[in-house]
């Protein structure tokens, strides 16, 4: 059999971003909100949650709605000055991924330049074959980041892979429901799931693995027994 080809998501599965990266990032889309729309603070953060909800990503409802430019606003959302000071690494996280046979890509919604600074900071980006990034995910001039079930095919052909050889490794399970609808298996990692304030739907399940979920996971280590 030919190994897997790994998608993994980045913040929330690859590392602690909630006690790490949202804080900031919440704070620099309230601001950027709030500055380019001229809205009071408490309603940009209104906007920043109610875009999330609904379409999976702030900045979707910002360009459909608002007219604001993709590369506009993740240049200055992302910047971050402080973040790799922030960010945390695991030597059993690193061994782990060396050791997983297949291929490996991060699959994401963050803009790369970021994804490449929080790679790197935490000493993994040796062992990824590539980055697909929100800029990769634009379908017929639209935006269609994670959970699109669209954007996963369009990988899919991408890579030149059929689904069934594809597994997502996700904290998210809305963006696990889609991957599943092409075809590909996904592995929900909890690791920091409890401190996820990103994903309200994750009380549920808190127990019991979903059944659209391969398995859960607690540590990187747990992929090589799949």
């Amino acid at each position: 059999m030919k190994p897997r080809v790994w998608l993994f998501d980045l913040d929330n599965t690859l590392h602690d971003a909630s006690c790490s990266a949202f804080s900031m990032l919440d704070g620099a889309m309230n601001d950027y909100i709030a500055r380019e729309l001229a809205l009071p603070h408490d309603e940009a953060d209104f906007l920043r949650r109610h875009y999330w909800q609904r379409y999976g990503a702030t900045l979707l409802g910002l360009e459909r709605h608002h007219g604001i430019r993709a590369a506009h606003f993740l240049e200055h959302t992302h910047r971050l000055p402080e973040l790799e000071a922030r960010l945390r690494s695991h030597a059993h996280d690193r061994a782990a991924l060396r050791r997983l046979a297949g291929r490996k890509y991060v699959l994401t919604n963050a803009p790369a330049a970021y994804t490449r600074r929080v790679l790197t900071a935490l000493g993994l980006a040796v062992h990824f074959d590539g980055v697909i990034s929100i800029e990769g995910m634009r379908m017929f001039g639209q935006l269609r980041p994670k959970p699109d079930a669209r954007m996963f095919r369009m990988v899919l052909a991408r890579l030149g892979l059929p689904a069934a050889r594809c597994v997502l490794v996700e904290d998210t399970l809305a963006h696990q429901k889609a991957a599943k609808r092409v075809g590909m298996h996904s592995v929900w990692m909890q690791r920091y799931v409890a401190r996820n304030v990103h994903g309200p739907e994750v009380g549920v399940y808190l127990r019991r693995r979903p059944p659209y979920c391969r398995a859960r996971i607690r540590s990187l280590q747990k992929l090589r027994a799949l």
